[in-house]
């Protein structure tokens, strides 16, 4: 159970619960909790700036919003289509992953999700069993362990720092198998952190994984941001053996700014494919049609749109570590990758900040919304207590604004 989720209450009889165990235990998604926060302190007039959602403030390039307003005219779009996704869209999303990452796929071993949280979901109910431990670098994203657990898995958490920016070793990840171990989550560029791993450490990993028998999971949604010398890599490409036990899951929400479009994908081997496709069959049918067209139009267009939301990125990326780390207590590793800063707030913790000494990131993320109207996520959401993600997807302005209203507030602290 990851650290995130509640604990059902044993003692209640099963005939007496109104809520299952399983999905009682599953915690609300603390970034969209933050973001709905914020957006209804805003609503109601508050001045609130929010660093919460991953979320680009950028619109879907125009290119593919109108392929959308024409699917929307068209009446095979009004129709049931195949359960796991449009075939002329599968066909894309394999030449797309041979174009940017340099895997060749076939269609058939594409499924097309509503996004990618329920491309993580099926891909581990598509390969685990009750009891299955998945190896989950540590700090995560709020939804995998989640995903885990629902699937009737276990989340091994494996925790980095900003000591080794954020990055686990090959030796932290042997330490953490046990005969249970069937999976590895890996992810580069991460959310919450930014850290990208090098070509050299994701070969170590992956030739690590093969040498036990693991299956990887690998989440390549940020591919196209990164930053500097930084560079994506793909683990099956550099480590080809890996491929048959390997599933990549990805989508067109933050590379193309589409997070409300809700079009995402799963691939692996056919099997495996086979297995989560039956599931969607079941559980949501086709991804919206709409949706569909326009995930169509933006995997097979080109990425000039994307270079120049990553432009944008790149230059709030050093502005906002720069400002934070003009803070006292305040430690900023450089992000290399997607759209988030992770400090570390440890220092600060326990100082007196207008009449209040926060003991925990939750408590001092709490403060920061009550005194400076600003909306940032505890890094208790993320598996590492001690830290504040902070998103920078929002307007150079905005954040400009928010992280002096930070430096002022967080300066008071003694």
């Amino acid at each position: 159970m990851s650290a995130a989720s509640s604990t059902p209450d044993v003692s209640v009889r099963p005939a007496d619960r109104r809520v299952s165990a399983r999905v009682g235990a599953i915690a609300e998604s603390a970034t969209l909790a933050v973001d709905a926060k914020a957006k209804a302190l805003k609503a109601a007039g508050r001045p609130v700036i929010g660093f919460g959602a991953g979320e680009p403030d950028f619109p879907t390039p125009d290119y593919i919003v109108e392929e959308a307003v024409a699917a929307c005219r068209d009446p095979r779009n009004h129709r049931y289509t195949p359960a796991g996704g449009l075939p002329e869209l599968k066909a894309a999303i394999a030449a797309k992953t041979l174009r940017d990452s340099g895997w060749a796929v076939d269609a058939s071993q594409v499924l097309v999700t509503n996004g990618g949280k329920q491309a993580i979901y099926q891909a581990f109910a598509a390969i685990l069993d009750p009891g299955d431990e998945v190896i989950v670098p540590a700090p995560y994203w709020t939804t995998y362990p989640e995903s885990i657990q629902l699937a009737g898995g276990v989340a091994v958490e494996v925790v980095a720092d900003e000591s080794t920016g954020y990055k686990v070793s090959v030796e932290q990840l042997e330490a953490a198998r046990t005969e249970n171990t069937k999976v590895l989550l890996f992810v580069s560029p991460s959310n919450p952190t930014g850290a990208v791993y090098t070509r050299a450490e994701v070969e170590a990993v992956g030739r690590w994984a093969v040498e036990h028998g693991l299956w990887v999971l690998t989440d390549e949604i940020y591919e196209h941001l990164v930053y500097g010398d930084a560079e994506f890599v793909s683990m099956p490409v550099v480590v080809p053996e890996l491929a048959d036990k390997c599933i990549v899951v990805n989508g067109v929400a933050k590379t193309y700014a589409m997070t409300g479009w809700r079009a995402g994908w799963v691939i692996g081997p056919k099997d495996v494919i086979k297995a989560a496709t039956n599931l969607q069959s079941h559980a949501t049918s086709n991804v919206s049609n709409v949706a569909q067209r326009a995930a169509l139009a933006a995997v097979a267009g080109d990425l000039s749109a994307v270079e120049e939301m990553k432009v944008a990125f790149d230059r709030r990326r050093r502005t906002i570590v720069s400002m934070l780390n003009e803070i006292d207590g305040v430690l900023c590793p450089e992000p290399e990758g997607a759209f988030y800063a992770y400090p570390s707030v440890k220092a600060l913790l326990g100082k007196e900040i207008r009449g209040r000494r926060p003991a925990t990131s939750a408590e001092l993320a709490s403060l920061i919304l009550d005194e400076a109207e600003v909306a940032v996520v505890p890094g208790e959401a993320f598996g590492t207590p001690g830290y504040l993600r902070l998103s920078y997807a929002l307007g150079d302005d905005d954040l400009v604004e928010g992280v002096s209203r930070l430096q002022k507030l967080l300066g008071e602290a003694r």
